[in-house]
């Protein structure tokens, strides 16, 4: 009965709150940080389930005068506005009863890379980019440029950004994998529908305390930068390239006039893509975080599908399909895909979980 998994939920806060009066609390600020933080968290909760019994304790009083000759008529009306409130309620509950990835309140570095279809695949990673940066703003996000490649058709290979905000990680990680794209290209004089993929990897920002990495482990290369990148491009060794030995991993960075700079941001990503390979490690996956988010890069394995001819957007994990590519490519309407997909999963956790 859900009512009974609640109970534990408001003794533990009814607990710390005994705990946190305790004259002598005050001389153990970070006992006192630790249980002041808990109860935060359980503060949610707590009021929906306080809220929870009191409806069923209203419910269950009025049924029991239901046959009273004079507060008979009274209670059949309050449990005709009680009743539809149970539901609902539940549906909050079991909500806040899931339990919260540890990553979905940090910020994220996302990375958008051109995979099948040349100089269109190119263009659409600048154009999804751009999408995220328009929805970023809305949300009121702050995005910084970790690293870009540039294309010879004036889109890009790759493009790293680090997103700051409020549950960033929470409403983007659904991104993570292959993005398809069916439009005609600008240079296509036939009028002949291209169809192209994108890869989308989204990894948490990582503190520095939670990754170690030792230096014996890295092969630090640097380089003359190449591409469009002002005066300093091939006049000094600012690019930097650092490859992670035990995993592999590789993180270019060319971005900054300085090497210190280049290597400080390839530094930051790196950490962030070996914190993911720990995720998923702890996982049981076969794969590191990075492969497993954005697959073969070829078209076979996409989340989602943007047809511009139709207009449409497809998100595949859950059969949505949504008339208004434009607006949301615009990022004003980018909820109308992440709110289902959030939905979704937290349905499936509900169910796995008996709720």
């Amino acid at each position: 009965m859900l009512s009974d998994k609640l109970t534990p939920f408001i003794n533990r806060y009814n607990e710390l709150s005994d705990l946190l009066s305790a004259p002598d609390i005050g001389s153990d600020i970070k006992r006192m940080t630790d249980l002041s933080k808990e109860q935060s968290s359980l503060q949610a909760i707590v009021t929906k389930a306080t809220e929870y019994k009191k409806l069923l304790a209203d419910i269950e009083e009025n049924k029991t005068l239901i046959f009273d000759a004079e507060l008979g008529e009274l209670a059949k009306e309050e449990l005709k506005s009680l009743e539809p409130l149970v539901e609902p309620l539940e549906e909050e509950i079991k909500k806040l009863l899931i339990p919260a990835d540890p990553n979905d309140k940090r910020n994220i570095y996302i990375e958008l890379r051109a995979g099948t279809g040349g100089d269109e695949a190119a263009i659409f990673v600048g154009d999804l980019f751009n999408a995220y940066v328009r929805y970023a703003d809305l949300k009121g996000w702050k995005i910084e440029l970790m690293s870009t490649s540039p294309s010879d058709a004036g889109g890009f290979k790759e493009i790293i950004a680090l997103i700051k905000g409020e549950q960033v990680y929470s409403r983007l990680k659904s991104e993570a994998r292959t993005h398809r794209v069916q439009r005609v290209p600008a240079t296509e004089s036939q009028g002949r529908v291209h169809t192209s993929a994108i890869t989308v990897a989204v990894m948490p920002e990582v503190d520095d305390v939670e990754i170690n990495i030792n230096e014996s482990d890295l092969k630090i290369d640097v380089m003359r930068s190449s591409g469009c990148g002002g005066q300093s491009v091939n006049t000094t060794d600012s690019a930097v390239r650092i490859t992670h030995i035990p995993s592999g991993i590789v993180v270019n960075n060319q971005d900054e006039k300085s090497q210190h700079k280049n290597k400080d941001k390839a530094m930051k990503i790196l950490k962030a893509r070996l914190y993911e390979m720990q995720i998923q490690e702890a996982k049981e996956k076969e794969m590191n975080e990075r492969k497993e988010q954005v697959g073969t890069g070829d078209r076979s394995g996409r989340i989602r599908t943007y047809n511009y001819p139709q207009n449409r957007i497809s998100d595949h994990r859950i059969t949505l399909t949504l008339y208004r590519l434009e607006e949301i490519m615009q990022g004003g309407l980018m909820d109308d895909i992440i709110e289902p997909l959030i939905a979704d999963t937290q349905a499936k956790i509900m169910e796995r979980a008996g709720l």
